[in-house]
């Protein structure tokens, strides 16, 4: 059914994550034709901002697809609105409450519909969400909260208990931004909409999964807010996790969110314990060359921090499916390039006539460009015996290149307009995803913490990383082996 009005109220309206992500996604679905016809959006905030300093804020992130579009950033502009206010004020939210209430009667809306983002710290979560619990006096009503949904296990129970009386597992929407990027999305399809992987995506089948996560900067002044937080609960125990029980679920018996979402939970379930022993933690230090500073030169950073910039973790799924397939997740700041990738390795063929063949590998680059490519051996073409490793490849900036593919947040913020739950995080799903990282956390925040290895900013990864990932189960392919594009023929004698 068409949604045809909607307010959106966003609170934190003046900060980094609205300025930078929220508002712009908003502008894109805007852009697109995507917000209903009738819709508001107010942002709320503590600083006393004109309505012209607020647009201010944001305006130089509103992208446009062509030059046609410029009159859509003032229509935008005249549908979005400052508010100012304290998040403990209840007179703030009845003023609040009247003036959407006068937009809701202008445009003679009956039954309201209302999005309230919360762009906002978890301290302050449940502040908010029992004002508007309150004041808001009717209609159909959706929370957004964005991660850290806590920061570690008791914290997350703690800040659910708060919420839950509130507002119903139907009116949360927990947002990980992961979740909404394009390929992310596309891991159900390619999994159980091919045979060809369906009938391979098993033990039987695939000798190792690794993700990876890479950075090229470091905190940049931002070291004291990190140094509480650590890569494993910023990038890790969410994003990571997020993509790995895409990754190793069953197939769902529908495409219904509760259908997605109890897969995932039960393969949550199937983790073992995370070994301590069976991590490699890492903190950067200056560059070789001296010109970036290390982790600890930051001086909101302690001198003394055993802060984790970088963590490679091996896990364990315990179910027919995954017993025995090693899996490492890894991410790391102040590395050599920006990119975040699945990379999984299947098993040797036979030997015989195939002794020094490499192995397939599939590929699915989630950023930067998206892409899928799978490696395949191939004889290289003409007289040659040969053989060499190819590509069947899917760069979505060459197959899809006149496609609107909308940004991570346009696709969630989209998804909780139209009350599509399968792309956010469940309230057991985000259980089991703490329970299984917390004991690793006390541990590593713990009195017997271990040192963590200095990596040099713009490294490739910690030292012993090749012998980590070799350890479970990934080869490292012959790079001399790799050709692409295919070997020329007026080289094939050299071969």
């Amino acid at each position: 059914m068409a949604i045809d009005h909607a307010v959106f109220v966003v609170f934190g309206a003046s900060g980094d994550l609205a300025k930078k992500k929220t508002f712009p996604a908003l502008f894109g679905l805007y852009r697109q034709d995507e917000l209903p016809k009738t819709t508001k959006i107010f942002g709320y905030a503590r600083s006393k901002l004109t309505n012209e300093e607020f647009h201010d804020k944001f305006r130089s992130n509103l992208k446009l697809l062509n030059d046609s579009q410029q009159p859509k950033i003032d229509q935008f502009l005249g549908i979005t609105e400052y508010f100012n206010g304290s998040y403990d004020d209840p007179e703030a939210y009845k003023r609040l409450e009247l003036a959407i209430q006068q937009f809701e009667k202008s445009q003679s809306i009956a039954t309201p519909n209302r999005i309230y983002y919360l762009a906002l710290p978890p301290s302050v979560f449940a502040t908010v969400a029992a004002n508007l619990k309150k004041y808001n006096h009717n209609g159909k009503v959706k929370l957004i909260v964005e991660k850290p949904f806590g920061h570690d296990l008791p914290s997350a129970k703690e800040l659910q208990a708060q919420l839950a009386p509130l507002f119903s597992e139907d009116e949360l929407f927990r947002i990980d931004h992961y979740l909404g990027k394009e390929l992310v999305k596309n891991l159900l399809v390619l999994r159980f909409g091919n045979e060809i992987f369906n009938a391979s995506w098993n033990k039987n089948h695939i000798q190792s999964i690794q993700i990876s996560f890479k950075e090229p900067f470091g905190t940049e002044g931002r070291g004291g807010y990190f140094d509480s937080i650590g890569i494993i609960r910023d990038v890790i125990q969410n994003h990571l996790l997020q993509v790995l029980t895409l990754l190793t679920m069953e197939r769902p018996t529908n495409f219904k969110p509760e259908s997605i979402r109890d897969e995932k939970v039960k393969v949550l379930k199937a983790f073992a314990p995370i070994d301590q022993n069976d991590i490699l933690v890492g903190q950067y230090v200056a560059s070789r060359d001296g010109s970036k500073p290390g982790y600890l030169d930051d001086s909101t950073v302690n001198p003394d921090s055993k802060c984790i910039t970088y963590a490679a973790i091996g896990l364990k799924i315990e179910n027919e499916r995954w017993d025995g397939v090693p899996i490492v997740v890894r991410a790391g700041k102040a590395l050599n390039e920006s990119k975040v990738e699945v990379r999984i390795q299947f098993k040797q063929v036979a030997k015989g006539v195939f002794n020094s063949i490499q192995k397939n590998e599939l590929v699915l680059r989630i950023q930067p460009k998206p892409a899928v490519y799978l490696k395949l051996n191939s004889k290289i073409p003409g007289l040659s015996n040969k053989f060499s490793i190819t590509d069947l490849d899917l760069t979505y900036g060459s197959r899809y290149n006149d496609f609107w593919i909308p940004e991570a947040y346009e696709s969630l913020i989209r998804d909780a307009l139209h009350d599509e739950h399968s792309n956010f995080v469940r309230d057991d799903e985000l259980e089991l995803s703490w329970g299984l990282f917390t004991p690793l956390l006390n541990y590593l925040e713990g009195p017997n913490a271990p040192t963590p290895l200095g990596y040099h900013y713009g490294d490739r990864g910690v030292p012993g990383l090749e012998q980590f990932l070799a350890k479970h189960g990934y080869e490292i392919q012959d790079r001399d082996a790799y050709q692409w594009p295919v070997t020329r023929p007026d080289i094939l004698e050299k071969i």
